[in-house]
């Protein structure tokens, strides 16, 4: 019972204090934010059942989800994923390939450092203009995304975690660019008699507004009289998608063969886009296996009216290869998922982690 009047506490104090920043989107505002790729989750192991690991992500798989599960770390961790967006070349006109890097260091006996680089590049896309609008007559350009994150997670106590992250964001394309930055903040908390129940709450892409310039917003024309004048625009400020996270769940634990069945639903309040309900399911045998999957449900998804394209199926599978039979917390982890994006192509991530 003191259990569940924690987890009704934190929920209460949490939840009241991001519920006026995170759900202050309308349907107006659907669609009008920026810094969209902040909505997308580059890591292989928590998209293989679409996010809902809110509550139970760890590791440097919890810097995107839940920044708190971070301060599981044991020693170092570093990974790294790449994901083949909408399909890559074949599902868009041009190649989108997302890579993260991450690196997780135990700095202090209940404190963890982390850093991590979201890098999106979307491949050589067509210059075409006002007076030339053919595409292959004026060259092309190469936009790119570069999300630079800096985390910190302590372990206050056995059952409660939390951390914060500082994110720098930057988009360029070859005569524009914008930048700004944003904090996540998260936090978890486990109870049971084998930690099988856990919470946790996120708030993610929270920050100022950001803007764009460049000689992209500038326009040379001619008067009448023949003299070249040029005249500069200012770019409207755009700001970011915030967004709160819910999420919960509860390992079902196994003698036989080490085995473990965990349930996970999250619920994910967007300030510029419907709200996402997920569920998921994970399967772990001999702590070396582990199959997943997901459902994430938006409203209008049956209807073909969904506002996002990664919703619905999703699934992944991972293998953790231990280093060393002393020290069961060394190892590689091997990590695919599947996310399915209708009308789109699905999206692909294929990533690996190493536990010193």
């Amino acid at each position: 019972m003191k259990s569940i009047f924690k987890i009704f506490a934190v929920v209460v104090i949490l939840t009241t204090l991001t519920a006026q920043s995170a759900m202050a989107g309308n349907d107006e505002r659907r669609g009008t934010c920026g810094a969209a790729e902040l909505l997308i989750n580059p890591w292989a192991r928590s998209t293989g059942w679409g996010g809902v690991n809110v509550a139970n992500a760890r590791g440097l798989d919890a810097t995107f989800v839940n920044i708190a599960g971070l301060a599981f770390v044991n020693n170092i961790e570093v990974a790294y994923t790449n994901t083949i967006l909408y399909g890559g070349k074949k599902g868009l006109s041009s190649g989108a390939i997302i890579n993260s890097f991450g690196l997780g260091i135990r700095v202090f006996e209940s404190g963890v450092l982390g850093v991590y680089i979201f890098s999106a590049g979307f491949g050589q896309l067509d210059v075409t203009t006002e007076g030339s609008p053919e595409a292959g007559d004026n060259g092309t350009f190469s936009p790119s995304y570069m999300n630079i994150n800096v985390s910190y997670a302590h372990s206050f106590t056995n059952t409660i975690h939390g951390g914060a992250t500082v994110k720098m964001i930057t988009e360029t394309t070859d005569n524009v660019s914008g930048s700004g930055f944003a904090i996540d903040a998260g936090i978890q908390y486990v109870t049971g008699e084998n930690d099988e129940l856990k919470f946790g709450i996120s708030l993610k892409n929270w920050g100022p507004a950001m803007s764009f310039g460049g000689t992209g917003h500038s326009l040379t024309m001619t008067n009448h009289a023949g003299n070249n004048f040029t005249v500069e625009t200012r770019a409207a400020e755009i700001e970011l998608p915030t967004c709160l996270n819910i999420g919960l769940s509860y390992d079902f634990l196994f003698d036989k063969w080490d085995q473990r069945l965990t349930l996970a639903a999250a619920f994910t309040s967007n300030a510029f886009l419907r709200d996402n309900y997920t569920l998921g399911l994970e399967y772990s045998l001999l702590k070396m296996f582990q199959l997943r999957a997901g459902y994430v449900i938006q409203p209008g998804l049956w209807t073909n009216d969904a506002a996002t394209a990664n919703t619905g199926i999703c699934g992944g599978v991972s293998v953790d290869i231990p280093l060393s039979k002393k020290d069961s917390n060394t190892g590689i982890t091997l990590d695919y998922s599947y996310r399915t994006a209708s009308p789109l192509k699905g999206t692909h991530s294929i990533g690996a982690t190493m536990r010193f």
